[in-house]
């Protein structure tokens, strides 16, 4: 699947620094109560909490931070429609052929393009840029992996092919549609420069050591400048091929407060906050310099299990935790503006998806949930452990589910940390349940069911960490057996037919309880003209002042 990413959660490592104008990193790296009269008129300024980067490798990142700047300054193969997100149009790949069989895709390449670093861009760089991801076998190869690819085909699957055409050759006719979206449109499909990362490489890294402080790709912008936990600085890329930003420079200022954020935006000192809460939107609501904007993305918040033992080892368990969210409650509270209810882990909007009735069928039922855990033997209730990071919403969805929770007899305990922590706990097994959000990238319900749902090893030592199920330690053949049937079903009736029933069946057993679809918000100053985004990209080269 592609753009599988995790919302936040990283390591901080040092980063490279670069030369810029004294002036812009001053603007940039102010104190965050620093008040100046505007923006500049040919940059982008940011507000947000970007303390999720850890490396600018595509082969690896899986935060959805870093993969919205890899976006605006890698190109990949094909892009989505910014006006409709379930179609992609060409983007380094002017135009492609499919095989009457659906088992082979030639895309035809552009021409002439050259990299930052001034190597001329071939389809070689192209084919070695899948090559890499699939040989370094960090999560993101899975985006590969799942559709046939491996360390030891790679290369004679993904080949430079005469003219500037690129050949991805399947074992299976995969949906044309879903292999654009989840490989061609997907990070793992940037086009890399190959000549400057294996000249940078490093014990057979292929580079991977020098992408954790810069990019080495070509696209509208370039990365000149990161301090972690302080700011990122893009350049646009003067010798870019394709359509010029409207903007010279987008400057992120990472500024973890909501409420700063705030700040910043009414004084004028950032054009777009990207962290506000639900009061802060309300009170920006009437502002006649700020417009509030949203979009539904592919993002699901949720309460997720680790089932290798303890009370969530058991079903009714899992269920009777359903039953504890107050999903319309949160609705109207904590999560307006963020987000609407959902239970499937198939997001609307989705192809296959159920619909947001039939997607979301569990409310408050304290009865409900004590019935069912006294059904599973436990009708005293438990002790447990939720982890949670610092997305803002999570500490009152998990004090509210905590308070319903002891009303059955269930303690929780609550523990909020770093990011970092939250996310290395989690990817390592070492917890009891965790709230966290999760992104796909595809619009279509295979992207989740993929990840979520399917598990192709549980082992330990597998170490899947970029298969949820995988953290939660849940494998259920049958699962798996019936997500392969629908990805491959050509029919488009009975392929969202067998996704309505896995959908259904996840609800009743499955290893999180799914709570919210989230929205995109922001506040945008009204001199930024043209912000653009959809579920699945924000294209900062759209944008104009």
């Amino acid at each position: 699947m592609t753009n599988r990413n995790d919302v936040t959660g990283t390591k901080r490592r040092s980063a490279g620094r670069r030369l810029l104008s004294a002036a812009a990193v001053a603007a940039l790296c102010a104190g965050a109560g620093a008040a100046f009269a505007a923006t500049p008129k040919n940059a982008l300024v940011m507000a947000w909490n970007v303390d999720a980067i850890s490396t600018f490798d595509p082969a690896q990142v899986g935060e959805v931070v870093t993969n919205e700047i890899l976006q605006n300054t890698c190109d990949t193969l094909v892009d989505f429609d910014p006006a409709d997100e379930r179609k992609v149009v060409p983007s380094f790949a002017e135009r492609w052929d499919v095989s009457p069989d659906r088992k082979e895709i030639t895309f035809h390449l552009h021409k002439g393009a050259k990299f930052p670093s001034g190597n001329p861009v071939t389809a070689e760089d192209v084919a070695w840029s899948l090559h890499r991801v699939v040989k370094l076998n960090f999560g993101n190869a899975a985006t590969l992996t799942e559709y046939g690819f491996t360390k030891d085909n790679v290369e004679q699957t993904i080949v430079a092919g005469p003219n500037d055409t690129l050949v991805l050759k399947f074992d299976k006719p995969y949906p044309t549609t879903l292999m654009l979206q989840a490989i061609a449109a997907n990070r793992v499909s940037m086009v890399m420069d190959k000549k400057t990362l294996m000249a940078n490489e490093q014990g057979g890294d292929l580079g991977n050591k020098y992408l954790a402080t810069r990019t080495a790709c070509v696209g509208p912008y370039k990365l000149t400048r990161w301090n972690a936990g302080e700011s990122i600085v893009l350049e646009a890329n003067d010798g870019y091929w394709g359509r010029a930003p409207g903007l010279k420079r987008i400057l992120i200022r990472h500024v973890a407060e909501p409420g700063t954020q705030r700040l910043l935006l009414s004084q004028g000192d950032v054009d777009v906050a990207r962290d506000l809460t639900p009061e802060d939107l309300k009170d920006l609501e009437g502002s006649k310099d700020v417009s509030i904007v949203k979009v539904l993305r592919p993002q699901l918040f949720y309460w997720g299990f680790n089932v290798a033992d303890g009370p969530f080892s058991k079903e009714k368990v899992r269920l009777a935790m359903r039953y504890l969210i107050d999903y319309e409650g949160l609705g109207k509270t904590v999560m307006t503006y963020l987000g609407v209810p959902r239970a499937s882990f198939a997001q609307l909007g989705a192809v296959g998806a159920l619909d947001a009735k039939e997607g979301q069928p569990f409310k408050l039922d304290l009865d409900k949930a004590k019935q069912l855990l006294t059904e599973a033997g436990y009708p005293n209730g438990f002790e447990a452990s939720v982890l949670f990071g610092t997305l803002p919403h999570a500490n009152p969805i998990a004090q509210s589910v905590q308070q319903n929770a002891a009303k059955v007899g269930v303690k929780l305990s609550l523990e909020r940390m770093a990011n970092a922590q939250l996310f290395s706990k989690v990817r390592g097994r070492e917890y009891q349940s965790a709230m966290l959000a999760w992104q796909t990238g595809v619009p279509d319900a295979h992207g989740n069911a993929s990840r979520l749902v399917f598990n192709p090893d549980n082992r330990p030592e597998a170490k899947q960490t970029q298969y949820p199920s995988w953290r939660s330690a849940y494998q259920d053949l049958a699962l798996n057996k019936q997500i392969d049937e629908a990805l491959l079903e050509a029919d488009p009736a009975k392929r969202d037919a067998l996704y309505a029933t896995i959908q259904k069946e996840v609800m009743a057993k499955g290893p999180m309880a799914f709570m919210f679809q989230m929205n995109s918000v922001a506040g945008v100053r009204k001199d930024l003209k043209s912000w653009t985004w959809n579920g699945f990209r924000t294209y900062y080269e759209l944008a104009t002042k």
